[in-house]
C-alpha cells in the first residue's frame, strides 16, 4: 500500500470544464499545497462520452485510477452500467480486488455500504440531503468525514465549489485497507450520488 494513504487530511480538487466527460481530480496535502495523488478516468469509450452529456450520466460506467504523481497506482475504482443501484469494485495497486461499494436503495442524501473483498461491511457512507457533508461510519465510530468546509493551512487552495476535504480519523491504522476503500469511495461520491 502506498504511504500517501497514511495521511489524515486530503484536499480533493475536481477538474472542471464546460464540456467535460471524464472524471478527473487532483489530491493535495492541504498543509504543504503539494499534489500527492491524481485521479484520472482514462479509458472512456465514445458512447460513454456521449451519454455523459445526457440525463443518463448517472448510469454510465466508469474506470478511474488514483496514482501518485510518479505514476504508481494507489487504487482503482470500476463500475459497469448502473440501472438502479450502483455496485462499484475497488482494486489495489496490483489490480487485485480489495472491496466494493453497494448503494443503499432508499436513503436521503445518499448512502452506500463499503465492503471488503469478502463482502463484509467495513463501514458505510452516510450523507445529508441538504448539502455536501458525508461521514464514513462503522457503527457509531466515525472513520472519515468529507466536507466542502475547510479552515486549515491550505485554505488558499480551497477556492472553488468543486473542492472538498477528506479527513480520516487518526485511529484508522495507516496500513488498513479501510483507507484505500475510503479514498476510492470519496471519488465515487460525485460519480454515484452527486451527478
Amino acid at each position: 500500500m502506498s504511504d500517501t494513504l497514511s495521511r489524515n487530511v486530503y484536499l480533493v480538487k475536481e477538474h472542471v470544464g464546460m464540456f467535460k466527460a471524464a472524471n478527473n481530480y487532483d489530491i493535495y496535502d492541504p498543509e504543504s499545497g503539494q499534489m500527492i495523488m491524481e485521479c484520472r478516468e482514462e479509458k472512456l469509450g465514445f458512447f460513454t462520452k456521449l451519454l455523459r452529456f445526457t440525463d443518463y450520466k448517472r448510469m454510465t460506467p466508469f474506470d478511474v485510477t488514483i496514482r501518485t504523481p510518479d505514476g504508481q497506482q494507489v487504487v482503482r475504482v470500476k463500475r459497469g452500467v448502473s440501472i438502479f443501484l450502483s455496485k462499484v469494485q475497488v482494486f489495489d495497486d496490483e489490480n487485485n480486488i480489495i472491496g466494493m461499494f453497494k448503494q443503499k436503495f432508499f436513503s436521503l442524501g445518499g448512502a452506500f455500504r463499503v465492503l471488503d473483498d469478502q463482502e463484509q461491511e467495513v463501514c458505510y457512507l452516510k450523507g445529508k440531503w441538504t448539502g455536501w457533508d458525508f461521514r464514513f461510519l462503522a457503527g457509531d465510530n466515525e472513520l472519515a468525514h468529507v466536507s466542502k468546509k475547510w479552515a486549515g493551512i491550505g485554505k488558499e487552495l480551497f477556492t472553488s465549489a468543486d473542492n472538498y476535504v477528506l479527513q480520516i480519523a487518526e485511529d484508522v491504522p495507516a496500513d488498513s485497507v479501510a483507507r484505500q476503500l475510503i479514498m476510492a469511495a470519496v471519488m465515487c461520491i460525485d460519480m454515484v450520488l452527486k451527478e
